[in-house]
């Protein structure tokens, strides 16, 4: 396949278009998506193509959203929601958690609701406590609900097509810093299947396991650590769930060491569920207790200077790699 740079934004973009234009049921609702800049640049120009009646504005009612969307997806039609902000789309949790979660199961497996929920967040500009929670963990506590965390062009392009076309309710995790990152992506459709973790990196000493938008600060540690003879193997999970454990597990089966950086709170998050995962399978095993580098426990700061303290990133990472190879 054909393949040229765009970048995490664009990519989400295309998927959608290519998604239109395979499937007519394919329609996207959302606060100002029919709008030029449409949304950091993620539906741009899919008013203009398809018309008011698959590019549809919304009014600020989440909840009645995801709730004409699962009415949407019962008659056969394939609705992608855009929110852009994940804090604000907790107004639709009822429809969520006791609705779309639920449905294959109460229909015994007779009927699906392929909709696909896209959820931005991400720090920056002094966001706050309102415009700034990573509830990722949430969503993939629930079952029947998958959960997607793309951190490439690439990954954002084929899990976002993946989730469109199947028949199963999807969140969509995108960390808004990832937008203007840049990589090869083939023009075509594909799909990339959720469940299986990349490996971003290949490495012997230290597993770090990155979700989401700590793949790029793993990536830029391990990079300086082997400078200091430190060899680093990052994996990307890509899905929160389904969930590939035994990628994980064969990882750190080898490094024997595991650290794990997620773009959320540092209490009961999917950190703390693949720290379990790896220490219930290899128990003593491990040559170091598992490490984990997440957002402090309490609300994101307004003020700028204070969240560049609040978030952590590469230097973190290298100091918790330093000490679980020499400890």
């Amino acid at each position: 396949m054909q393949e040229r740079p765009i970048s995490y934004a664009e990519a989400i973009c295309e998927a959608t278009d290519q998604a239109m234009q395979l499937c007519e049921k394919v329609i996207v609702l959302g606060q100002l998506v029919d709008t030029p800049s449409g949304i950091f640049g993620t539906t741009t120009g899919l008013a203009d193509k398809y018309g008011a009646d698959r590019v549809q504005d919304f009014p600020v009612s989440e909840n009645l959203m995801t709730a004409a969307a699962l009415g949407t997806a019962l008659t056969g039609m394939r609705p992608v929601i855009c929110h852009q902000r994940l804090d604000f789309m907790l107004y639709s949790l009822d429809a969520v958690a006791n609705w779309l979660a639920l449905w294959r199961f109460k229909s015994n497996g007779k009927s699906g609701v392929p909709v696909t929920i896209r959820a931005i967040v991400g720090k920056g500009w002094g966001q706050g406590p309102q415009h700034s929670k990573s509830l990722h963990s949430w969503f993939a506590h629930l079952p029947g609900l998958r959960v997607a965390m793309p951190s490439t062009a690439f990954d954002a392009k084929g899990l976002l097509l993946e989730s469109i076309f199947s028949e199963d309710p999807a969140i969509f995790i995108e960390g808004r810093g990832l937008f203007s990152m840049r990589e090869h992506v083939p023009e075509k459709p594909y799909r990339v299947r959720f469940g299986k973790c990349a490996i971003r990196r290949v490495g012997t000493d230290v597993t770090i396991v990155a979700l989401g938008a700590m793949v790029p600060p793993a990536l830029r540690a391990a990079a300086s650590l082997e400078a200091e003879g430190i060899s680093v193997e990052v994996l990307d999970p890509r899905t929160l769930a389904p969930l590939d454990r035994q990628g994980i597990l064969e990882s750190v089966s080898k490094t024997r060491r595991l650290i794990v950086a997620e773009p959320g709170w540092h209490s009961f998050g999917a950190a703390a569920e693949i720290v379990a995962t790896a220490t219930e399978s290899l128990g003593d095993r491990l040559l170091h207790n598992p490490i984990r580098i997440a957002y402090p426990d309490s609300h994101t700061p307004m003020s700028m200077a204070l969240e560049a303290k609040y978030y952590p990133g590469e230097p973190d990472l290298v100091a918790a790699v330093k000490r679980a190879v020499s400890e």
